[in-house]
């Protein structure tokens, strides 16, 4: 069984290896393989094209992939930040039906019916931000920035961190932060030493709206009857 993970950026993809590199080898074991791509957009540019590609091709592409392998599952996780790329959105809920929309329209131009295909298509997304979990990472945050445990940021946000907005997202207060302390985020670099280092349970606990049913998602894979 194969399970293929797109996101928007390479930040993103290096961020998840290293956060659930225990759980991809675990799901390995089991005869479960979990593998993460990017897109195509470029780290440097905030709202680039990457999202959009998620939106309007993955889902073309999902398809395809799932009629190659009966036994792979697709999963897209856009971040829900900048809002409107692609069609009108700005909640999860409007971009997770957006997308949905995409493939179920592209499996109706091809004449798939099967109702399996839309079982085996994901979609999650980060609230608003991958830099929403680099904020939750708090102390592997701090280390990063040089900090004691027992320090306070120079700056602060909303918590729980999922309920930023789209006026200042995570990844802008990310690079705020940074500065306040004389220091550039380097992206595809410091989110993956920042999240790769936290427990993703943690993670999860601390972003319960969006990134808490992808972890659910990945500790409950297990393979169809039939493989075993």
């Amino acid at each position: 069984m194969k399970v293929i993970v797109y996101v928007e950026g390479n930040s993103d993809k290096f961020a998840m290896e290293q956060l659930f590199k225990q759980v991809i080898e675990n799901k390995q074991n089991q005869g479960i393989e979990i593998q993460f791509f990017s897109g195509k957009g470029k780290d440097n540019q905030r709202g680039g094209n990457a999202k959009k590609e998620l939106l309007e091709v993955i889902p073309k592409k999902a398809i395809n992939i799932l009629t190659g392998n009966p036994n792979s599952i697709v999963v897209v996780i856009p971040d829900l930040y900048p809002k409107n790329i692609g069609f009108p959105h700005t909640t999860y809920d409007e971009l997770k039906a957006g997308i949905i929309n995409q493939f179920e329209q592209e499996l109706t131009k091809k004449g798939i019916e099967d109702h399996r295909f839309k079982q085996r298509f994901k979609v999650f997304c980060y609230k608003y931000d991958l830099e929403a979990l680099v904020l939750a990472s708090e102390a592997q945050l701090k280390t990063r920035l040089g900090l004691r445990k027992d320090q306070n940021f120079l700056i602060s946000w909303t918590i729980p961190v999922e309920d930023q907005n789209h006026d200042q997202p995570p990844s802008r207060i990310v690079e705020r932060l940074f500065k306040e302390y004389n220091k550039k985020y380097v992206k595809p670099v410091d989110p993956a030493l920042i999240i790769g280092q936290a427990n993703y349970q943690d993670l999860a606990e601390r972003c319960p709206q969006c990134f808490k049913p992808f972890v659910e998602f990945l500790e409950n894979l297990s393979l169809p009857q039939e493989d075993l």
